[in-house]
């Protein structure tokens, strides 16, 4: 695989609009989830209408969520860079708050997009649970979409592939990380694992496991489980891809291999699955006394 070489859909058009392919891809992947969670509303007696506005809602919080987690990950490097600014405001602006300077991660996204979904079934009197459970499935479509964004930015592979694949990611050597950017070990021919696709992959296969689960279990399932499952399986996957990404955000700032520190995407998966297995299991422990809710099919 080869990315275009343009990560433009429209560049300047009459010197003032630029739309690149990687917002093109978030947007898509956003716009369909809508769609889909508005038919899951409806089929159960809710205004679709519902599902739009907490599309609208949960875009601004989930960006917001997802730098605000890049930039506490890697404060140290935001320091490092005011006195390139002549205020703090500016800096604050322009470097910090600023998405398109680099930075942002998909599980402060996830976080934000609960965030919004809670505020926004308080503020019109709706069931939060029933709602994060219509949201499950449509978080896989988004994420299945949206990350091909990263396909078009020549960004989020992994390393080097031991054995060249049909599948292979070919990076421009301007693109690659200053590790593979020594084109005597690492030729243009060298393939890198496109870990983007992989975890493309994995969130489609969680978006039929989550509809599988909502209709095999119906009967057992309660009110927030599907979230949780999807939570939990999402996880899973995060974990072992994250592990041949180049570029992760590693407990001692953005590392390679992340040799001796952690990864942070790897650390908050194994804690995300304890912790919702945990919800999940004690929840049916008590579920003879408290009885069950039923989610539609």
């Amino acid at each position: 695989m080869y990315p275009p070489d343009d990560r433009y859909l429209i560049f300047q058009l009459f010197g003032l609009l630029t739309i690149h392919w990687y917002a093109v891809c978030i947007l898509g992947g956003a716009i369909l989830a809508a769609w889909f969670g508005a038919r899951r509303a409806a089929a159960h007696g809710y205004d679709p209408d519902h599902a739009w506005n907490l599309l609208a809602i949960g875009l601004i919080i989930s960006i917001a969520c997802a730098r605000a987690w890049y930039v506490a990950a890697e404060w140290s490097s935001f320091v490092q860079r005011r006195d390139n600014y002549a205020s703090i405001w500016r800096w604050l602006l322009f470097d910090v708050a600023n998405p398109q300077t680099g930075g942002i991660a998909i599980q402060g996204a996830i976080v934000g997009a609960v965030i919004g979904c809670f505020i926004y079934t308080r503020m019109n009197q709706l069931d939060f649970l029933q709602w994060i459970d219509f949201g499950a499935p449509c978080m896989s479509i988004g994420q299945t979409i949206g990350r091909w964004g990263n396909f078009f930015n020549q960004e989020a592979y992994g390393r080097p592939m031991g054995t060249p694949q049909p599948w292979g990611l070919r990076i421009d050597p301007d693109r690659r990380l200053h590790q593979y950017q020594d084109l005597t070990q690492y030729p243009e021919s060298t393939r890198f694992h496109p870990t983007f696709l992989y975890e493309s992959v994995w969130n489609l296969l969680v978006l039929i496991a989550l509809l599988v689960v909502e209709r095999r279990l119906r009967h057992w399932l309660r009110k927030g489980d599907l979230f949780l499952f999807y939570a939990i399986f999402y996880s899973i996957g995060r974990f072992f891809i994250e592990g041949l990404r180049t570029d992760s955000l590693c407990t001692s700032g953005i590392g390679g291999e992340c040799e001796n520190a952690l990864r942070l995407a790897q650390v908050t998966a194994l804690v995300t699955i304890a912790v919702c297995g945990a919800i999940l299991a004690l929840r049916h422990m008590r579920r003879n006394s408290t009885g069950i809710t039923r989610v539609g099919a």
